[in-house]
């Protein structure tokens, strides 16, 4: 009864799970593991060192050496590699062009799946809980995890959000600037991972209807049903 909680959240690019996973992690008041980060520090990584993403062993080699000290703070949850803060720069359109490549790479993914594991079991024991969201968290990293979400939404939803994220307003111009990111990497990453339809023993949230207060709210019940 007195296990440390570990929720698991996946879902496609727009769906919310950042922003509501942080938001669950405040409300209960737990840590927080943002898995894409990773994947994004890396490419940075790899880019400021001038290593060739199409080269598989590189990149592989690269994250096994990541210099990564990744902020476990629902609050403030800072990326930083090698002693610079790349908060805002792994959202940069460059890392964000280029990060499908590096997490497609099959001998990154085990790499980068297990700092993962790592960090849940650490963040878990040292916070009572943790709330882990990404792409490969339900099935792969934490399959066991008490709470497990797939989160979701239509593409039109997800376009909508991601627009008015990067570009302040989500007007037709806006959401065809935003296209090609969102339904190229959802497309790229598929290919590796499962974040599109839930596995057994997943719970699927559809947030397309839902404001933020409600999609947050919408997990917290989750939680609240496996834990009584």
């Amino acid at each position: 009864m007195n296990a440390p909680l570990v929720i698991a959240i996946d879902g496609p690019s727009g769906s919310g799970k950042s922003s509501v996973s942080k938001a669950v992690a405040r409300s209960l008041q737990i840590g927080y593991l943002d898995a894409g980060a990773m994947y994004r520090a890396l490419t940075w990584w790899c880019l400021d060192q001038g290593v060739d993403l199409d080269d598989r062993e590189a990149v592989a080699a690269a994250a096994r050496s990541l210099p990564l000290d990744l902020g476990t703070s629902p609050q403030d949850p800072r990326v930083v590699v090698n002693g610079t803060d790349i908060t805002a720069a792994i959202r940069t359109t460059e890392v964000s062009s280029a990060v499908s490549s590096v997490a497609v790479n099959t001998l990154v993914r085990p790499i980068l799946q297990q700092v993962q594991r790592d960090q849940i079991a650490l963040i878990a024991q040292r916070d009572g809980g943790v709330v882990a969201e990404g792409r490969d968290i339900t099935t792969v990293v934490a399959p066991d995890a008490p709470v497990r979400i797939l989160l979701t939404a239509s593409e039109e939803a997800r376009l909508r959000r991601r627009s008015t994220e990067l570009h302040g307003h989500a007007d037709a111009q806006a959401v065809a600037a935003t296209r090609d990111q969102i339904v190229r990497r959802d497309r790229d990453d598929s290919t590796v991972s499962q974040f599109t339809q839930a596995a057994d023993g997943v719970i699927l949230i559809d947030t397309s209807e839902l404001d933020f207060a409600g999609s947050v709210q919408a997990v917290l019940d989750v939680v609240a049903r496996v834990r009584d």
